[in-house]
């Protein structure tokens, strides 16, 4: 019998935070979650508002906490920390681009090292026990895809439980097509499932991505925050059924949905002009879409009453939302071409 691929919440910092998941969870959700990642050094702890996901799963789905850092002892020592908590499993993020993570050699930054690399997978490899799994999220190389041939050959050597694949390079961030063919070459080279990240906006490119790879699943990240619905419209073209359609009303729910959540976050007092703020982090990826005044007009939304007056004004219609963002802009690009 064979498996439906499976659908994983892609970490992205400062947004896919508890409520975010405790959001995504109400509206069907993915079947694996994973945390914004806890930053490892010297003198780190674990950072409690992130543990909060792990001790609190709000999903009722399994749940992997992300790490990121180099230093193996240090690494080594949250690893053995995390797993006194209730996660599935340990990642480790090979792939965040931000130049401040890799300046210090992390993240993204350690793809230039691959002796260190090979190093750290191994260092973890030993300290991630039975029943817990230790699973890494990458990139294809720091600066060009043509990197990962050798970086695929230090995933192999050791006994990594899933690797997910974000298939554009560091250098590349968010503004190129992805490079399928690498993906490919893991997931016919690995022994662990192999899941495709980055570029899925909708059913069509998920499918597409999935059919042009053989990927074992999908991870998704900007897509799921435009639409959470994504994953259950995914779950049913799995199944040979028709994916619901997302309205503006649906949306403007969606919304109202966050702001509650995120709101009970606050520590008192609660600072709505804060809040506000927070909700554009989220807005950023929703308002693709929609009207261009759409994204406009909430950038200069102040309070709750402007907020959800300038929400109210452009979604309170059944009208069916795009189901593609646009393409050519800072969030999403180059998804067209998974579907030539």
């Amino acid at each position: 019998m064979q498996h439906s691929p499976k659908l994983l919440l892609a970490p992205m910092q400062r947004v896919t935070d508890y409520p975010f998941m405790k959001v995504m969870a109400q509206l069907g959700g993915p079947d694996i979650y994973v945390t914004e990642y806890f930053r490892v050094h010297v003198h780190s702890t674990l950072e409690p508002y992130i543990l909060k996901s792990v001790n609190e799963n709000p999903t009722g789905k399994p749940i992997y906490a992300q790490m990121i850092g180099q230093d193996i002892p240090s690494l080594v020592r949250g690893a053995r920390e995390l797993q006194e908590h209730a996660v599935t499993g340990i990642d480790l993020n090979l792939g965040c681009p931000a130049p401040i993570v890799c300046r210090k050699d992390a993240g993204g930054g350690l793809l230039r090292n691959l002796q260190k690399v090979d190093a750290i997978l191994g260092a973890l490899r030993e300290a991630v026990e039975s029943p817990f799994e230790f699973t890494v999220k990458t990139r294809l190389g720091f600066d060009s895809e043509r990197e990962f041939e050798e970086l695929l050959k230090v995933f192999t050597k050791h006994e990594i439980d899933a690797l997910a694949i974000h298939g554009r390079t560091v250098k590349e961030r968010y503004q190129t097509p992805v490079h399928h063919e690498e993906v490919k070459m893991a997931c016919e080279a690995m022994s662990c499932p192999v899941y495709a990240n980055g570029n899925v906006v909708d059913v069509a490119t998920g499918l597409s991505y999935l059919d042009k790879t053989g990927a074992d699943g999908l991870m998704i990240g900007r897509g799921a925050i435009r639409n959470p619905w994504l994953f259950p419209q995914l779950h049913a073209a799995f199944a040979g059924e028709e994916p619901i359609t997302v309205t503006r009303a649906m949306l403007l729910g969606y919304i109202e949905l966050l702001w509650e959540e995120t709101a009970r976050e606050f520590h008192a007092p609660f600072d709505e002009a804060k809040h506000v703020h927070k909700m554009k982090r989220y807005m950023n990826y929703i308002a693709q879409g929609v009207e261009t005044e759409f994204e406009h007009a909430i950038r200069r939304a102040q309070s709750k009453n402007e907020f959800f007056s300038i929400c109210r004004s452009f979604l309170e219609s059944q009208e069916a939302l795009p189901a593609l963002p646009p393409e050519r802009s800072k969030l999403f690009c180059g998804f067209s071409d998974l579907l030539g």
